[in-house]
């Protein structure tokens, strides 16, 4: 899956610039201009996906851009959320994680906190007992 998802970008009354997700209404900011509201979107899209996490929801999948601007997820918030979505594929919960792994259940459950700054070779790892690999593209 990609982690992109596209922001539909309007001007307020007060000139500011709101972003929203269609697919991720939970991720809803703004800026003084559109460059502000933008990168403010990318904070605002890792923080509402964390909570899906946290509760245990299904990622929403991205829809088509459709002429607006994607909104990338920054690697390692892209990497937690595959392998989040691998372990509930698969039916694995973190203290079989940490099994696999060789690692205390406190480390498997923080390798899945988009809240926690872990080493991305960690993560690699992790989705790598799930016979999963991450790729990066460049999208330019």
């Amino acid at each position: 899956m990609r982690y992109a998802h596209p922001v539909t970008m309007t001007t307020d009354d007060q000139g500011r610039v709101l972003a929203r997700f269609l697919d991720v209404p939970e991720a809803l900011t703004d800026g003084a201009n559109h460059h502000e509201a933008l990168t403010e979107a990318a904070d605002a899209l890792v923080v509402a996906l964390g909570g899906y996490v946290a509760a245990d929801k299904e990622i929403p999948h991205p829809s088509a851009a459709r002429g607006r601007t994607l909104v990338p997820l920054p690697a390692l918030a892209a990497a937690k959320l595959a392998l989040y979505q691998a372990l509930r594929q698969q039916g694995v919960n973190k203290s079989e994680l940490a099994r696999r792994l060789g690692v205390s259940a406190t480390i498997a459950r923080r390798l899945v906190s988009l809240d926690h700054d872990s080493c991305i070779d960690r993560v690699q790892e992790a989705l790598a007992v799930l016979d999963r690999r991450l790729i990066v593209e460049d999208a330019a």
